[in-house]
């Protein structure tokens, strides 16, 4: 499964850079689950930052939502300026 993922505000900053496009492996199958992945494979600043936010196509998203082929996910803390 391919998805790309979006990082925002401070996230971006912190990882330098704002997109990434991942296939998932076997075991990633809800937000959560791709945070964890994330977090594990170079990204820990998406578990140390307090109140994350995600959306999947653009819609707020819990932890327990299921991810699809060609979703795009977005992570952000809950507050981003502009």
């Amino acid at each position: 499964m391919s998805i790309q993922i979006l990082y925002f505000a401070g996230l971006k900053e912190s990882l330098g850079r704002g997109v990434d496009t991942v296939d998932l492996p076997e075991g990633v199958k809800t937000v959560g689950e791709l945070r964890d992945w994330l977090v594990a494979n170079g990204a820990p600043v998406l578990a140390t930052t307090r109140n994350l936010r995600c959306a999947v196509n653009q819609e707020m998203a819990p932890a327990a939502t299921l991810l699809k082929d060609g979703d795009e996910v977005a992570f952000f803390p809950p507050v981003t300026g502009g």
